[in-house]
């Protein structure tokens, strides 16, 4: 796919953890896992550039020690926050991202057939209840109808058969999309659910959720970050 448009993906990384205390830092077979992420990211041919966005003079210096970019923002109170801060300083009209999967989130925003697009995976029943992972219910036409920790749709009569999708919490945004985000005040459904994407459902801004057979960890839990370790093998 060619791409005549600037894309910059930026990996937010913060430091403080309420579940995981310092986890983009935490070694994954000899290297944090910042730098993890970003070698992988770094591998699309889609992005023009790849920087690690922080606001910890910690994370900073091991990204200057490793050669990876990366730039010093404030505090904010959600990724996507700090996406917009780094924006304000990058010229051009350009979508944002976080991680890999990039092809598959870009391709819309490309065509201009969305302007904010993230992925979801099917998921059994089991890993439905865990409220670690979140869940997408979508419309027919892929667009995210809701978010939440708990399973959804609910099973009401108990017969099964319901297809449950995971949340992958990668997100590609056009910079009118962005901005549009951080001139919302944080929303009663994101506070509920700690869940910043339903910022954009609530204020009527549409998702569009595209499928990927290919699952990825995000590292919230010690368990997390031992299952990652292990496929690793650290």
């Amino acid at each position: 796919m060619r791409n005549s448009q600037e894309v910059i993906g930026v990996i937010p990384a913060r430091l403080e953890s309420k579940r995981l205390p310092g986890k983009v830092l935490l070694s994954i077979a000899g290297k944090a896992m910042v730098h993890r992420v970003y070698e992988s990211a770094r591998q699309s041919r889609l992005l023009s550039s790849l920087i690690v966005a922080t606001d910890s003079e910690e994370v900073q210096r091991y990204c200057l020690g490793h050669d990876i970019p990366v730039t010093m923002t404030g505090r904010h109170p959600s990724g996507t926050d700090r996406l917009h801060e780094v924006m304000e300083r990058t010229q051009g009209d350009e979508p944002m991202l976080r991680s890999d999967h990039i092809e598959l989130l870009l391709e819309p925003i490309l065509a201009r057939r969305a302007e904010v697009t993230t992925l979801k995976v099917a998921m059994d029943d089991a890993e439905a209840r865990d409220p670690n992972s979140v869940k997408v219910v979508t419309d027919d036409k892929g667009h995210a109808l809701y978010f939440s920790r708990l399973p959804i749709p609910f099973d009401r009569s108990g017969s099964g058969g319901i297809r449950y999708y995971k949340h992958i919490g990668l997100y590609a945004y056009t910079r009118q999309a962005l901005a549009q985000f951080h001139r919302l005040p944080q929303s009663s459904l994101e506070l509920a659910e700690k869940l910043e994407q339903l910022r954009f459902l609530q204020n009527g801004i549409a998702i569009l959720v595209a499928e990927t057979p290919y699952d990825t960890i995000g590292v919230d839990t010690e368990a997390d970050l031992e299952r990652v370790i292990a496929l690793f093998g650290g």
